[in-house]
């Protein structure tokens, strides 16, 4: 027998401690006890390879263009340095490097915001979120009858905030992509009749959601979120959505949305939520994914082989090995700002003390310790010179992600969404289908 992933019922989720296999003749979930840790029963044990095909999201493996060593940036020579920062310079030419400000808030959040019981961690995370809310709302993604993707979950705290937002809106669905396993989620304690959450614990570089049963069979326009991707799961995430997911709709041939919204729902429904306002937040016409809004991080763990912008990049005469390069420079641009080892120290042993706390999610990476320290470079660069050529790697390799969405039928745009005091990686990637009202793109 095929096995499935969970499916929704009148709460959204199986029982506390009990099978997460959905039995589509019962109409209900499997009632087998688990053990500690799992989400399926033995005899259901392989539900959770129904949405598994390895490397499905990985991008082509071209061996020959990765050298099978690359000295560390600080053992280049003071030539090959500046050598490698005019191509920087040479290929940055004409991108605008000076992004504009979408700093935003959603009311959704006020009360949490004016807690006086937050620590200055939570804040900054509270203000984070509420802007990339703030965002979705304005991109007009935030509606019924869709379903949100968190990838790179942790808690699922920004579905938490966007189920928040949404209030009674019909037929919403969240799918929390994490691979490791998470504590203190909050995805459990929600239990509106209008949304189900379900989280899947895989890779996203092995992740096909068209075998996920309520992208399959309900056909729910997609939303792609995330707060913090590190850089190859950004690009992985956007191979997901874009190339695989989108790719298999299309060559389906899915009913628009529009006429099943039609079908699907009586006068006096369409009337409600024209009341309400909600409708103007369906698309009018169907695309598999209605919108993209991610906040990038960490352009240091990108890896050549999934980087979706490898077009880009040889399109400008720059390969594998520039890319390794420019992808370990740009962390020069939160270096500055990194704390001493007894700082970074004391604030490990904190997020220890108090790890149900916001601060153990991923954040800016402001303490990271590379090999690439100002004192051990060749020349004389001064920190100030190493943060300009730090943003320069990350716009670059952001550019060649805008041109991958582009060239996919999108119309994306990067953004500042908080101040950098609130956090060093301060970027949003946002993405509409070209038929949607479209942000500005960046050039």
């Amino acid at each position: 027998m095929a096995a499935s992933v969970p499916m929704p019922q009148a709460t959204g989720f199986p029982a506390e401690g009990r099978c997460s296999y959905y039995v589509e003749k019962k109409k209900r979930f499997c009632r087998m006890v688990v053990a500690a840790g799992k989400r399926f029963c033995g005899e259901h044990a392989g539900a959770a390879e129904d949405f598994f095909i390895q490397d499905i999201n990985a991008g082509l493996k071209d061996e020959t263009e990765i050298p099978e060593q690359l000295v560390p940036i600080s053992s280049l020579s003071e030539e090959q340095l500046e050598n490698l920062i005019k191509k920087l310079r040479k290929a940055s030419e004409g991108l605008n490097s000076t992004l504009k400000d979408h700093i935003m808030s959603h009311p959704a959040l006020q009360d949490a915001l004016n807690d006086p019981k937050n620590g200055d961690s939570a804040t900054k995370h509270l203000k984070q979120q509420a802007s990339i809310l703030g965002n979705i709302e304005k991109l007009k993604l935030l509606g019924p009858r869709r379903c949100f993707i968190e990838f790179g979950a942790g808690k699922g705290k920004l579905s938490h905030w966007v189920d928040i937002a949404l209030k009674d809106a019909e037929k919403v669905h969240f799918i929390l992509v994490e691979k490791v396993t998470t504590r203190f989620k909050v995805d459990g304690k929600h239990r509106k009749k209008n949304s189900v959450f379900e989280r899947l614990q895989i890779d996203i570089q092995h992740l096909c959601l068209s075998k996920i049963p309520v992208l399959r069979e309900r056909k729910l326009p997609v939303v792609g979120i995330g707060k913090h991707l590190c850089g190859v799961a950004t690009d992985l995430a956007l191979r997901c959505l874009v190339e695989t997911y989108a790719a298999s709709c299309e060559e389906r041939n899915e009913e628009p949305l529009a006429k099943r919204i039609k079908n699907d729902k009586t006068e006096k429904e369409i009337n409600t939520l024209a009341k309400e306002g909600n409708e103007k937040n369906v698309p009018e016409k169907w695309t598999p994914v209605a919108g993209i809004v991610i906040a990038l991080c960490c352009h240091h763990r990108c890896d050549w082989r999934h980087y979706v912008g490898k077009e880009y990049f040889r399109a400008l005469g720059l390969g594998a090995v520039e890319f390794h390069y420019f992808q370990r420079m740009s962390s020069w641009a939160t270096c500055g700002m990194r704390k001493t080892s007894l700082e970074a120290s004391t604030i490990t042993a904190k997020r220890k003390d108090n790890q149900n706390d916001d601060s153990e999610e991923h954040d800016d990476g402001g303490y990271r310790i590379t090999d690439d320290s100002t004192n051990s470079l060749p020349g004389l660069l001064t920190v100030e010179e190493k943060k300009k050529i730090g943003h320069l790697c990350k716009l670059l390799i952001d550019q060649g992600r805008i041109q991958y969405l582009q060239q996919k039928g999108f119309s994306p745009a990067l953004q500042y969404y908080t101040d950098p005091l609130v956090s060093l990686e301060n970027v949003l990637l946002t993405a509409l289908p070209n038929h949607s009202s479209s942000p500005e793109t960046t050039a």
